[in-house]
């Protein structure tokens, strides 16, 4: 009882700070569940990327009622994606602990320039059309995939940049596409870290549920909040995490 408690607070927190500054829990579910739960670092990536599949289900639905998704980007991203899921997960579970801890500290570090660098971002915006435009979403799935199979995470860190920027795809329609293209990248991944014994089950009754609750919520509050001096302070928790994570010493 108190370990689905647990997890349903950790999922909470991950869905609202996610909802708050437009991210997927994974950044927040995975150090939570490390530090509080003592989890292992594969198993905590393995299971937040099984509840952030259901986090795309719910989020892709809510983008579709608003016509906010393009199907056709969606497959295109996700037909490069589900290959390279597959082996971010297999080469997660290759590496020790302590790299692997290295590997997500440095993550979470980039995606903190990303965030305090979001705003500038939209004036290096190009139009992509055409043909450039299906390479560089299949490009974009490409390396989405292995970072979602490796670091546990959804991916539209980088996959929302990458589609705003290159392809000149809507800001709001990218993000629908991402959530929805992290489905079936999200589910390979996910199935491979949950054959290699990467996925604690019994931590998503609470996660799932929470991770729903906390986005509604941070969702609602970050129309009440000014963005900016959001974006910042996330980023700088963000880069004090990855930084606790990226010094991780060896086993002697």
């Amino acid at each position: 009882m108190q370990l689905n408690i647990t997890s349903l607070l950790i999922g909470l927190i991950a869905g609202m700070f996610g909802g708050l500054v437009g991210l997927g829990g994974g950044v927040v579910m995975i150090p939570l569940m490390v530090g509080f739960l003592k989890m292992n670092q594969h198993k905590a990536h393995g299971t937040s990327l099984v509840a952030l599949v259901f986090t795309g289900i719910s989020g892709a639905i809510t983008y579709a009622l608003k016509g906010s998704i393009d199907v056709v980007a969606s497959i295109l991203i996700a037909t490069t994606a589900i290959f390279t899921a597959r082996a971010g997960a297999y080469y997660a579970h290759a590496l020790p602990e302590w790299k692997l801890k290295r590997s997500f500290g440095a993550f979470l570090i980039f995606v903190s320039v990303l965030l305090l660098l979001k705003p500038y971002l939209l004036f290096f915006t190009v139009s992509g059309a055409g043909f450039v435009k299906i390479i560089v979403l299949l490009i974009t799935g490409f390396f989405t995939g292995f970072l979602s199979g490796m670091m546990g995470v959804g991916g539209g860190t980088i996959m929302v940049p990458a589609m705003v920027l290159l392809a000149g795809i809507g800001q709001h329609t990218a993000q629908g596409i991402s959530l929805l293209a992290m489905i079936p990248a999200g589910g390979v991944g996910a199935f491979t870290h949950w054959r290699l014994g990467n996925v604690t089950t019994n931590l998503l009754r609470g996660l799932i549920p929470g991770i729903f609750m906390g986005t509604y919520v941070g969702g609602t509050l970050a129309h009440l909040l000014p963005d900016n001096i959001l974006r910042v302070i996330f980023a700088l928790v963000l880069i004090w995490t990855g930084f606790r994570y990226v010094r991780t010493v060896p086993p002697k």
